[in-house]
């Protein structure tokens, strides 16, 4: 695990923040200091110890997507300590340590000391678990729940195919399905099969050197992360009745239509935060069934050069913002 410098701001009213004033490449990112947040009614005010770095970060610095036109502080990922709670707010405390996501996708700001967000988007972080582990895993994990649980609702001995198995929710998702007792194929580049069949897969397919369909035949479920042509040829790897649930959005339609074809079915979802969800995640951690991979972490003024790493594509896990060291 790679690890980078970090620091904090020392005035009361005031927290640094990583902020983008265009849209663009990562030197866009700038550290700045702006007001401090207030929490309102049924917020918590979280003093931010490290913030996870998602592919929806650089996406949105590049095209904006959901937030539009900058200037806006992008992150959803949180861990960290409360700081002070909103009128109404009976769930957590002053002093509290707790993680989750903010509500996505307009609830952007974690990439900052402090935000403000709502009381139950966050649950107690596992006291085993550091900050910088939390906060790696809000975001993948609730993606890869809500679209294993409640969406395809994997059940002990179904065949689950996880796409980049070794990525930010493909490998938490590996963890997940495994939990739920279904057998667990996973597609990776060579190098990165060891690390796959640590986290439970039973089998690993190697996507540049075999055919996933040919190999993973008759799931009862594919998690897409890649989308394009990969997305389309995994409704072939489905037996009869089984499901595809894509996190990308992109031509959906024309998945669903071919789905229908096949006699399979494809559905698509949009993260959402979920204190049912992120309560589920901790107990897996608690119980010692799902684990962060981070696998580099970085200082708040640091930001571009996480965006930069994570835009490579190759990187495996989760990169983190260590905001206090």
């Amino acid at each position: 695990m790679t690890k980078h410098s970090s620091s904090t701001s020392t005035s009361p009213d005031l927290m640094r923040a990583v902020r983008q004033d265009v849209l663009g490449e990562p030197d866009v990112l700038h550290l700045t200091e702006t007001e401090r947040p207030r929490p309102g009614v049924g917020q918590i005010l979280v003093a931010v110890h490290a913030a996870g770095v998602n592919p929806t970060d650089w996406k949105h610095r590049r095209h904006g997507i959901f937030l539009g036109e900058p200037p806006f502080t992008l992150g959803w990922d949180v861990s960290g300590v409360v700081e002070a709670v909103g009128l109404g707010v009976s769930l957590h405390q002053p002093g509290d340590e707790v993680f989750g996501m903010l509500p996505y996708p307009y609830g952007a700001g974690s990439h900052a000391e402090y935000v403000a967000g709502p009381a139950r988007a966050f649950v107690p972080k596992p006291a085993a678990l550091g900050h910088t582990e939390a906060a790696a895993l809000p975001l993948v994990s609730l993606t890869a729940w809500q679209t294993l649980v409640d969406t395809a609702r994997v059940r002990p001995g179904q065949r689950v195919l996880v796409h980049a198995a070794a990525g930010g929710v493909g490998h938490v998702a590996v963890q997940i399905a495994k939990a739920r007792g279904a057998y667990v194929i996973g597609t990776a580049s060579a190098p990165k099969h060891d690390f796959v069949r640590s986290l439970g897969a039973d089998e690993v397919i190697d996507y540049r050197s075999q055919d996933f369909v040919a190999e993973a035949r008759d799931v009862d479920v594919v998690l897409d992360t890649l989308g394009d042509e990969t997305r389309l040829r995994s409704l072939e790897a489905l037996r009869p009745g089984g499901r595809l649930v894509s996190i990308l959005p992109s031509g959906i339609e024309e998945v669903k239509d071919r789905a229908a074809e096949l006699g399979v079915r494809a559905a698509f979802v949009l993260v959402e935060h979920d204190q049912a969800g992120m309560a589920a995640v901790a107990e897996l951690v608690e119980s010692g069934a799902l684990r962060a991979h981070v696998s580099g972490v970085y200082g708040l003024a640091e930001a571009a050069k996480a965006h930069a790493e994570g835009e490579t594509g190759r990187v495996t896990g989760k990169l983190v913002l260590e905001v206090r060291g």
